[in-house]
């Protein structure tokens, strides 16, 4: 059996395409993570190998010595970017690894959008660094995760901080107009479909998964539907994105104690405008959906129900 790692396997996105992986049965699974952890490896159905992300010729012998063919990489934004650089030399060093996906998960990144928003250039220098190896790789490209909306009453591993929406207070934020197309998947099915793409013969460079585009609008219709509620309504100008702030949600300041408020905001200021722009909004010529249509993904409109439906 060809063994996949998956790089941040122990949480968030990584636990769910380590779900998904394993729920195909079709490859050997390895979890790379900075420290071996027993217990956890039980908890998550993998094995954990430990990982010095500073040097890649360490990765490439970790990578050899367990026959890894093939490296997902979820190592998250808060990791040193630096790490994710060395994984993917170090599997460029490996001479059994020949496969890569690396941490994308999301929306075709631009100069333009880094030029606002700093984690998109550390995405911009992965897709250079993997243009330089002799791997074939795919970045594949999700949109927004559906899950941070329906945390914790919609089963996920991510937490409930949301852009935009709040469901559980009934209130939405609206960066710009909201009338811009998005996507939104939820982070079980980019792990189901990460599953099945491994299987693929041939990658493409980008590899889609879409199920429900619709607008921010719509997103709160549906969720006043479903609730049967009326939520307040508020919309920030671009122009208030621009100055790195918008309106507070009443879920956010509990996450303020480890992403201070400023940080916090930027943030989301800055995708806000990415929304607007309609960076969200992809349209590909093909996606995994159209090639493994046995998988059917959660809309927004089975999120709210699962989560607030009686």
């Amino acid at each position: 059996m060809r063994i996949v790692a998956v790089a941040g396997g122990t949480g968030k996105l990584g636990r769910a395409i380590v779900d998904g992986i394993n729920g195909a049965g079709e490859f050997g699974l390895v979890v790379l993570a900075r420290q071996q952890n027993d217990e956890k490896a039980k908890e998550i159905g993998a094995r954990i190998v430990a990982v010095d992300y500073s040097n890649p010729d360490a990765i490439a012998l970790v990578l050899e010595q367990h026959a890894i063919e093939i490296v997902v990489s979820a190592l998250s934004s808060e990791s040193p970017p630096e790490h994710e650089l060395n994984l993917i030399k170090g599997a460029d060093k490996s001479p059994v690894t020949r496969r890569y996906i690396p941490s994308i998960w999301g929306i075709r990144y631009t100069e333009e959008i880094a030029s606002y928003f700093s984690p998109a250039q550390v995405k911009l220098n992965l897709l250079k660094s993997m243009e330089a190896t002799s791997l074939e790789w795919t970045a594949v490209l999700n949109g927004y995760f559906l899950d941070f909306y329906g945390a914790p009453k919609v089963a996920t591993y991510m937490p409930p901080l949301v852009l935009a929406i709040d469901l559980f207070n009934d209130v939405a934020a609206i960066p710009g107009s909201g009338q811009v197309l998005a996507v939104f998947t939820h982070t079980f099915d980019v792990g189901k479909f990460v599953a099945a793409l491994l299987t693929k013969e041939k990658w493409e460079k980008e590899s889609f998964i879409i199920r429900d585009r619709l607008t921010l609008n719509d997103f709160v219709r549906i969720a006043e539907e479903v609730k049967g509620t009326k939520f307040r309504v508020e919309h920030d100008s671009v122009e208030k994105l621009k100055t790195g702030v918008i309106t507070e949600l009443p879920s956010h300041p509990v996450f303020y104690p480890f992403f201070p408020k400023e940080m916090l905001q930027g943030t989301f200021a800055a995708m806000g405008i990415a929304l607007e722009s309609g960076a969200f909004d992809l349209k590909p010529r093909r996606t995994l959906n159209d090639e493994y249509p046995a998988i059917k993904p959660k809309t927004v409109r089975d999120l709210v129900s699962e989560a607030f439906s009686t």
